[in-house]
């Protein structure tokens, strides 16, 4: 599903360079729970932005769903991300002024799909992360495990080739913390694949690959039995 090759990403500011990933090759296959790990300065951000399209690089190869994404214009990386890519960050990025329910809406209304098949779809996301008796409520009105899991079916309502999740859970306390791992453990075995940036191995447990960064180096690439949490309760 990913496959990226060869990847060189500089930032230059003035005369200082900074190498923030240096020659990073790996694939991450359809179906993978995948953590990418590293302290701060890592590399693993970088890594985050530029799989999700959201950043380019200055050298290297990018091939998503055997497509090669490396040389395209911002417009064309927009309708890819729109289309195959789902994100959930961190700060949930949600819109105070819609409700839940428009909130979810958000990527189907980019990608012109009719206003009725969008009101179903965005339920059926909802439905899927445990907020069904939600839909109307405005974001200020629900905690932060809720908009973080209205953030999850925003990202999921397009039925994206793969979910991109950066510290989802930093904000969070531990109790909402596996909430949401739950919900992507469940998601990934519906067929999901899911990769997530964390720099906590508590969060990486729960996944079934973890790769390690160290100065834009890739360290480790490694598979495990995950911890698995029970179904429901969310």
């Amino acid at each position: 599903m990913i496959e990226i090759k060869d990847i060189v990403k500089i930032y230059r500011t003035g005369s200082e360079t900074l190498t923030a990933l240096d020659h990073v090759t790996l694939t991450i296959q359809e179906g993978e729970f995948t953590s990418i790990m590293g302290p701060s300065g890592s590399g693993k951000s970088t890594l985050m932005n530029i799989l999700g399209l959201l950043d380019s690089f200055d050298s290297g190869k990018y091939f998503l769903n055997g497509k090669d994404v490396s040389d395209l214009t911002d417009d064309e990386r927009a309708a890819i991300r729109n289309k195959e890519i789902g994100f959930v960050f961190q700060s949930f990025n949600l819109m105070p002024r819609m409700n839940v329910l428009e909130n979810v809406q958000l990527p189907l209304v980019y990608a012109k799909v009719p206003m009725k098949e969008r009101k179903r779809r965005a339920e059926e996301a909802l439905k899927r992360v445990g907020l069904e008796n939600r839909m109307y409520h405005k974001t200020n009105e629900i905690s932060g495990g809720q908009k973080q899991r209205v953030a999850i079916a925003r990202a999921i309502v397009n039925n994206p080739s793969v979910l991109m999740a950066d510290e989802p859970t930093g904000n969070l306390d531990s109790k909402t913390t596996l909430d949401i791992l739950r919900i992507f453990q469940q998601l990934n075995e519906e067929g999901t694949t899911i990769v997530m940036v964390t720099h906590e191995s508590e969060m990486s447990a729960y996944t079934k690959r973890i790769i390690s960064f160290r100065d834009g180096i890739l360290q480790s690439d490694e598979l495990q039995e995950p911890k698995v949490l029970p179904k429901g309760g969310v």
